[in-house]
């Protein structure tokens, strides 16, 4: 279970990482004053900052400076609230509600909301490109690359496509574990090993086993996140409820029941918890998120 001491040092770092969004993205006073101002919009004040958390996290496994882990955490968190913002679109989920207010394309309008997408997954880029976040510069790179990979065509935006194309269908259990690996999953496993990669330098061993972490983690995270689409109300997830069902899309719920979903999602968490193991007390708050993530009621 996550402890206290676990609250506020989530609380203090996803702290650390609205300030450090707010240095990063342009001033709502620069022109292009609308488009800076719906970026700001969709990136700040909301949400758990999970996938920073976990880049933290990881980065205490190799004694990482908090100091870069903020400015990649940052760069996670950017390509994170983009999708959001293109999912949200009418031509994606076409809903109206994002953490507990008006998504970006209702806010301002469906061009700007676009564009906001864009211009935030070039500035995650950036943000890469301005700071030092390896002592190698080769594993700098790797990072750049490693980030690309989790957003593209083999990783989140790819399985949105394969969400897209799975509206009314009826997945098996492998197939929608493979949509979620690419959609949730990717960026999840990015953040965890963008953390690492800001310290000193783990062994190919101890790479593998903190990706494997998060490949456990980012499934349990988005069976989860269904049975809360069944489960909770609107006010409680910030986001409209039992959107899927609605739109007729394959969910951990619709494939295994409510009961077996949470089994498996208890199953996951064991099973990240046990990669663990030959970290030590350096892994205990990728232990604590991992609890967090699976126990948590929004």
């Amino acid at each position: 279970m996550t402890t206290p001491d676990f609250q506020h040092w989530a609380s203090a770092h996803q702290s650390r990482i609205e300030a450090q969004l707010q240095a990063v993205l342009p001033g709502a006073e620069l022109a292009p004053r609308r488009l800076h101002q719906a970026m700001r919009y969709a990136a700040l004040g909301g949400g758990k900052r999970v996938r920073p958390l976990l880049a933290f996290a990881a980065g205490e496994i190799s004694r990482a400076d908090p100091g870069r882990v903020a400015v990649a955490g940052a760069a996670v968190e950017l390509i994170h609230a983009y999708s959001l913002v293109h999912d949200d679109l009418p031509c994606m989920d076409d809903d109206v509600l994002r953490r507990g207010k008006p998504t970006c394309h209702v806010e301002f309008d469906e061009a700007t909301a676009l564009l906001v997408g864009d211009a935030l997954q070039s500035l995650a880029f950036q943000l890469l490109a301005d700071f030092r976040l390896a002592d190698d510069t080769t594993v700098q790179l790797e990072m750049v690359k490693l980030l690309a990979a989790a957003a593209g065509s083999r990783g989140m935006a790819g399985g949105q496509a394969i969400d897209l194309d799975a509206v009314g269908a009826t997945l098996s259990l492998p197939e929608l574990e493979f949509m979620h690996i690419h959609k949730t999953g990717a960026l999840i496993r990015a953040a965890t090993l963008l953390g690492a990669r800001c310290g000193a330098a783990l062994d190919p061993a101890e790479l593998a086993q903190l990706d494997r972490f998060a490949k456990c983690i980012g499934l349990a995270f988005q069976v989860v996140d269904d049975v809360l689409d069944t489960d909770a109300t609107t006010a409680t997830l910030g986001k409209t409820a039992g959107k899927d069902a609605q739109h007729n899309k394959p969910t951990y719920v619709s494939v295994l029941g409510v009961a077996q979903a949470r089994k498996l999602a208890e199953e996951l968490r064991r099973d990240a918890l046990a990669t663990l193991d030959g970290f030590g007390a350096r892994a205990m708050r990728l232990r604590q998120l991992a609890d967090f993530i699976v126990l948590r009621k929004f």
